[in-house]
């Protein structure tokens, strides 16, 4: 928590703590120094400066998607998990068919065909994404559908989606919470990955995967070129995935009790 809190509060306060990355072509490719923690780049921009402002477009993205994510996942999981016959069948088979397919193929091939942009490197992300929370609800609501709570739920005449939203949701709500943890550290190596292949946000925003890919031709001379936007990744992922592993031991009694003392 500390380790997200500090991200987030550097990225909040980007405007007030450094300025947004300006062209210096006489400073371009600087080693480290005092005026510039991280380097330069290849246009003269203050590594540290962009890899602040990157993290607002990363963070923006891997949230975005992880929140169309929930939103899409979630309720087909609960509706798929809690009734039976053909609709549960027939979500559930897309979702297969969504997961079989590689997922940063079809990232690829939707950000290729409409150009890179904010919105679209959102929507190839989401549209990869939403059958894991699908899967995961969908078994967990499978799981506890003959609970004897739900039983008597609806023995008092609780309607199936009153059911679902006010004794299964909660039911499932830390499971969700650790995958949706999880889901972000996840897209952020996807969109960083998207950027590096030219598929991210359009250049007018600073982002990490695209810094990486415009230090490949000044390696290994300017070795700090992609240093910066490497640590910012690789922190911002680490944090995620042991907030996510911290979670799961708080929400999940049965985790709880399996630590050792």
């Amino acid at each position: 928590m500390g380790l997200l809190s500090a991200i987030a509060l550097i990225t909040l306060l980007a405007p007030a703590i450094v300025a947004q990355p300006q062209v210096q072509i006489a400073d371009r490719l600087m080693p480290p120094s005092l005026s510039a923690p991280f380097g330069t780049d290849r246009m003269g921009s203050d590594l540290l400066s962009s890899v602040i402002w990157g993290a607002r477009t990363t963070l923006f993205v891997a949230i975005s998607t992880a929140a169309a994510g929930v939103l899409v996942g979630v309720p087909v999981g609960l509706i798929s998990g809690y009734y039976r016959g053909g609709l549960s069948h027939s979500m559930m088979r897309v979702s297969d068919i969504a997961l079989a397919i590689p997922q940063i193929l079809v990232a690829i091939a939707i950000a290729q065909t409409y150009g890179p942009s904010l919105l679209t490197l959102i929507v190839a992300l989401s549209i990869t994404y939403w059958p894991f929370w699908a899967r995961l609800v969908y078994a967990e609501t499978r799981s506890i559908r003959n609970e004897v709570f739900i039983e008597a739920a609806v023995a008092l005449g609780s309607s199936p989606g009153r059911i679902m939203v006010l004794h299964i949701l909660p039911a499932v709500a830390s499971s969700i919470a650790v995958r949706t943890s999880m889901g972000i550290g996840a897209t952020i190596i996807s969109a960083a990955t998207l950027g590096f292949l030219g598929l991210g946000a359009p250049p007018q925003w600073p982002e990490w995967g695209r810094i990486m890919a415009e230090s490949r031709e000044y390696l290994p001379d300017a070795w700090w070129y992609p240093l910066a936007p490497g640590i910012a990744i690789f922190l911002t992922v680490l944090g995620f995935y042991m907030f996510a592993d911290a979670l799961g031991n708080v929400l999940e009694p049965r985790r709880r009790r399996a630590r050792p003392k």
